[in-house]
């Protein structure tokens, strides 16, 4: 698989890469809102799950008009942008590449052709069986000649696009190709004259459905509803598809649900002010931070996070373990994705692009340091040496997730298995590699029971190996996606 080379908050050091998520979606239908900007601010409430590229394509029941570009949301539109995406219906989208480059022709939304008329298509997740996929679009259709991948598009998104190009409704060819596709996906799709949203079986990357006063919206997370005013009016199933027109919403059962929502959603993904299953993520958060102290406890003076994605469970672990809790880091919010790369004198620094310590506040201490999870190491090991240099006596590391052990083939970008710290070696091993005086990671179980919701329907594969989902290839699960 093709990787990307976005940069989410996680990513402190140069060329260090966390867990990345491929993507955000939104959807709106409403007649007589300007519903190219309700797709702006959703899209900009969902930036932090794709920092690559950003689309809204709209229609005003008789033609679709697509916008897209390379960059943040803010960066990829303006007030004549916008105004130029007329209409009642839109669908938005910001990317991570997981599947294709990070290149223009992989931005979405993407554009397909049908029978009578057009389809844009955006998606978060990831399909394993793309090859199957292209083998039965040369039997349809040879060598397509038009649309996403004719155009150099080289995404599975572009796949099922083009899958989507047969005879009767647009519904009538979702029916038809969902049961074809293996893997994590959430479409958010239109014609000239409504608005889909579609779930896989196993719901494994959310997808939320909301109310306007005059119409409806759909979107990867609570958060993005809340931002354009939109009240929360549930999940979209697992295997469901959703059709809204001028006639109304309708929903139709197209699989059987077999739920295995992603619980690294609840680590790290998701926003802190979303909720899913029900469940608010920030609660979920700060329970694994108290979870984690109940589990490893340690004599310290002070708690501090890695911020931003180490601030709930940490602020929990102090409130389980009465350690007080403390900023001990600045975090510079303006780090994000960059074109411009650091000379040799400021990659030398590193970590120092990104955070920062308060020496007043680190000297003398004994440090419990919360992280949400440790893929290569890189990162703590430079943070580990950073509050030494600023004076910490001591530095013990908490991780709010279980050891990362095996790769995700279900739209999370982590690293091969080769390269994850944790395949191979003991958690002792792991503390001496990364300069720790100590190290401890939660439970698999007490991360689990921080969600509410029940082991069995939720996908650990990242953290156990149990993949909901038979891979095409059993190699894979030992090298990277493809």
């Amino acid at each position: 698989m093709a990787r990307g080379d976005g940069q989410l908050s996680h990513d402190l050091l140069p060329g260090e890469k966390g867990p990345q998520d491929s993507c955000g979606v939104f959807g709106v239908f409403a007649p007589g809102e300007d519903v190219s900007k309700l797709t702006y601010y959703g899209l900009y409430a969902l930036q932090h799950r794709g920092q690559e590229s950003a689309g809204i394509a709209t229609s005003d029941g008789e033609q679709i008009m697509v916008y897209k570009d390379m960059g943040l949301v803010s960066q990829v539109f303006d007030e004549a942008s916008l105004e130029a995406l007329q209409g009642h219906l839109a669908i938005g989208h910001t990317r991570y590449a997981t599947t294709g480059g990070s290149v223009w022709a992989n931005a979405q939304p993407t554009l397909g052709d049908r029978p009578e008329g057009t389809v844009a298509l955006a998606h978060n997740g990831n399909l394993i069986n793309t090859d199957e996929l292209l083998t039965l679009i040369e039997e349809r259709h040879g060598t397509p000649r038009r649309g996403e991948l004719a155009r150099g598009n080289t995404t599975d998104t572009a796949v099922v696009t083009t899958l989507l190009n047969t005879e009767g409704t647009l519904a009538d060819a979702l029916r038809e190709v969902m049961p074809r596709l293996r893997g994590a996906y959430c479409f958010t799709l239109m014609d000239e004259t409504g608005l889909y949203a579609v779930r896989d079986p196993q719901g494994i990357r959310p997808l939320v459905l909301g109310r306007l006063e005059r119409g409806w919206v759909v979107a990867s997370e609570t958060a993005a509803l809340d931002i354009c005013g939109a009240t929360f009016v549930r999940e979209v199933n697992p295997g469901e598809m959703i059709s809204i027109d001028e006639d109304g919403l309708h929903s139709e059962q197209v699989l059987e649900p077999r739920p295995k929502g992603c619980v690294f959603e609840y680590v790290y993904l998701a926003r802190p002010d979303t909720r899913i299953a029900g469940r608010s993520v920030n609660e979920s958060r700060l329970e694994m931070g108290r979870q984690l102290a109940r589990e490893h406890p340690v004599e310290a003076d002070l708690v501090i996070p890695t911020p931003e994605s180490g601030t709930p469970a940490a602020i929990g672990y102090a409130q389980e373990s009465g350690i007080p809790y403390g900023q001990g880091m600045v975090k510079n919010a303006y780090v994000g994705r960059t074109f411009i790369q650091p000379s040799q004198t400021i990659r030398q620094l590193g970590i120092r692009l990104k955070l920062n310590p308060l020496k007043e506040v680190i000297t003398g201490k004994r440090l419990v340091v919360i992280d949400d999870s440790i893929v290569r190491g890189n990162t703590q090991r430079a943070v580990v040496r950073m509050l030494r240099e600023a004076g910490a006596a001591e530095v013990h590391v908490r991780i709010s997730s279980p050891p990362v052990r095996w790769p995700c083939f279900y739209g999370i970008d982590f690293a091969t298995r080769a390269e994850l710290i944790a395949n191979g070696l003991l958690i002792e091993d792991i503390a001496r590699s990364i300069g720790a005086d100590s190290l401890g990671y939660i439970s698999t179980d007490g991360m689990i029971a921080a969600t509410e919701q029940p082991r069995e329907s939720l996908c650990t594969a990242c953290f156990t190996g149990e993949y909901p989902l038979e891979l095409p290839t059993p190699s894979l699960r030992v090298e990277e996606a493809v």
